[in-house]
């Protein structure tokens, strides 16, 4: 047998039987406040559990969430209604559709909610035909138009069965939540519990929280670590998606959370820019307030998940947006939220009154809002928000290059379902992968292009060079980040290009001195042969900047040895002090450096270095004070 775990909120306008319904399907009652209780209406969320079977065996185990009717309350409505599967809307038959209804409908579509079931409550009242009907004309055209409508009365209980019913058989159809690695449980009541501690719930999306646990509380990335579990009172060892989830946290004391905070299991940074798609409903009337035209850099409320922020929007593209109209806008807020790409949210006007729009997070870290080509991909990126192959791609074109470990980090899509888009669009030719890092098919050529502009201009400049330095390379390139470049690297010296120590070259490159140089050589080599086993300091040979570079020529071709960083030897009198030293100890045993110095008329300088490269390179070992051959 299995379980299957799903949320439903209720919605309605106020003393419509939101509460009621809930007691009479589940036996809770979801009012817990005394103020709710005298006054006989919901002001905050309530919770009750529903558990319905399969004619399979199969269980449903749905979390209900009870939102108040009253418009004073709407914004712990949109609290409750957040991350729901499925909508219970409720319908007096006695008041019919009312301003919260319409209101709590809005919000719904706002936040792509699917799936409805309609309770037409106080059915004993009578006037059913009547208000099924307005019902039926009120939800054409909107994705609830073929809604099951149950009419019910809690006070026969009359129609709770089928309502059951149609609960079970709209939850049949549908597939749980997904679990895509990315756990996110948007906060909706924290308090304290004598002997326990703080404690906070909510419901869970996106991935599993384990018992043991360490966790991020966003946005004040504050680390804790969950001691325990319960959904509906029960103990677990693990939540699961779907779950309405109950979490007691060590580590933090209540003054450190509230509702809007969101647990997850990574560092996830909270954001405080977003770039959106915003929307008002076309069934906004005219001269209701809510229609009004939305004016370019309006300070409204947004409501993200349980979060509710102060926010700035600027409109992107148009000057107004007024009901039926769709645009990209950029979100400044009063504080950060943790918004994934995909994310759904509802704007409210600045007096909290009305509901004025709604819309999609497209990019959760928005910057360059004001680039005419970034706008363009996000306006592809809207069409279809859920497509990973489109998203995946636009990211890309978006940053120029992503890192494949983090793309689209804060988005609904899972890292498999990401590395998946990547081989279909690298299949296709529409982007670049290269070691970890994915580009821009154009940022990728432009980069390698670029480097091979300057490696092929220092080969010209600088023959006597064995390549151009990595690091004066990376400079040039502006200082691509150091995953990126070395992609880049990779990818040249998988062609052409080869890597000469801290250097890259073609692979055709050949060293050879400028004519102007060679006399500079003569006279380099004249030098180091004057007293070949005792020449002079590397800083006398190389006295001035033409020097150096043909040093550096005859050390990178091998016609020179470093010994250090101030003694330098000819390549051959390096190999006849090598032969020299290795004849001496074989004919006379472990020697000192004094001894060989003497040997061979050179000097301490010159030995010592000599001495540790031959233990380099495995010639001469040393022993104590004397080396002897390996």
């Amino acid at each position: 047998m299995t379980t299957r775990h799903f949320i439903i909120a209720t919605a309605g306008h106020v003393d419509h039987g939101k509460s009621a319904l809930v007691k009479a399907l589940t036996g809770t009652d979801p009012d817990r406040l005394p103020e709710e209780k005298a006054r006989q209406i919901s002001i905050e969320l309530g919770f009750a559990e529903l558990v319905l079977a399969a004619s399979n065996g199969d269980k449903t185990h749905a979390g209900i969430v009870d939102v108040p009717g009253h418009e004073d309350f709407v914004r712990n409505m949109i609290a409750g209604v957040g991350s729901i599967d499925l909508a219970l809307l409720v319908v007096a038959a006695d008041d019919g559709w009312m301003p919260q209804t319409e209101e709590h409908l809005q919000i719904l579509t706002y936040l792509a909610v699917q799936r409805a079931v309609i309770a037409l409550t106080k059915s004993d009242l009578g006037r059913i035909d009547i208000v099924r009907e307005d019902i039926r004309n009120k939800l054409r055209e909107t994705v609830f138009a073929r809604s099951p409508i149950v009419p019910t009365s809690v006070r026969t209980g009359e129609g709770i069965e089928n309502l059951k019913s149609a609960l079970a058989s709209a939850l049949a159809n549908m597939a749980p939540q997904r679990d895509f690695g990315k756990p996110r449980l948007f906060i909706d009541r924290a308090f304290t519990l004598r002997g326990v501690g703080t404690v906070v719930t909510g419901t869970l999306t996106g991935g599993q929280l384990h018992r043991g646990q360490g966790v991020i509380v966003q946005p004040q990335n504050l680390g804790a670590r969950i001691r325990s579990i319960q959904s509906h009172h029960v103990e677990l060892d693990r939540a699961q998606p779907g779950m309405r989830t109950a979490l007691n946290l060590a580590d933090l004391t209540i003054d450190q959370i509230k509702r809007g905070d969101v647990i997850t299991d990574s560092g996830l940074g909270a954001s405080s820019t977003l770039i959106a798609q915003i929307e008002k409903s076309l069934r906004l009337r005219a001269k209701e307030p809510a229609a009004r035209s939305f004016k370019n850099g309006s300070s409204v409320y947004f409501h993200h998940g349980t979060s509710r922020v102060a926010a700035r929007v600027t409109l992107i593209e148009e000057s107004w947006l007024t009901p039926g109209k769709k645009t990209i806008a950029h979100l400044k807020l009063a504080s950060p939220v943790l918004a994934f790409v995909g994310d759904r949210f509802v704007i409210r006007d600045a007096s909290e009154q009305y509901t004025i729009a709604g819309g999609v997070v497209l990019d959760s870290d928005g910057a360059n809002f004001r680039d005419p080509a970034y706008r363009k991909l996000l306006s592809m990126r809207a069409t279809a928000p859920d497509d990973v192959d489109l998203c995946v791609w636009s990211e890309i074109a978006l940053r120029g290059f992503v890192r494949n470990k983090t793309l689209l980090r804060k988005s609904r899509f899972s890292a498999d379902q990401a590395a998946a888009a990547l081989l279909r669009l690298q299949s296709h030719n529409e982007i670049i992968v290269r070691d970890e890092i994915a580009a821009e098919d154009a940022f990728w050529q432009n980069l390698r292009n670029e480097a091979i502009h300057f490696i092929d201009h220092a080969h010209k400049r600088n023959p006597e060079r064995a390549g151009l330095d990595l690091n004066d390379l990376r400079a040039a390139l502006h200082n691509q980040p150091e995953d990126v470049f070395a992609a880049l690297v990779s990818d040249l010296c998988a062609t052409d290009f080869v890597r000469k120590g801290s250097a890259i070259a073609r692979s055709s490159h050949r060293l050879e001195l400028p004519a102007r140089l060679r006399p500079v050589e003569m006279q380099i080599r004249e030098s180091l042969s004057q007293k070949r086993f005792d020449p002079s300091p590397r800083r006398k040979i190389e006295a001035n900047r033409d020097a150096h570079h043909v040093l550096r020529f005859l050390i990178e071709s091998g016609k020179v040895i470093e010994l250090s960083s101030d003694v330098v030897l000819l390549q051959e009198n390096f190999e006849q002090m090598k032969s020299a030293v290795i004849d001496f100890i074989s004919k006379n045993g472990p020697a000192t450096v004094s001894e060989l110095r003497q040997e061979l008329k050179s000097s301490r300088r010159i030995m010592v270095p000599l001495l540790e490269r031959l233990d380099r390179d495995g010639i001469t070992r040393r022993v104590w004070d004397k080396r002897c051959l390996r």
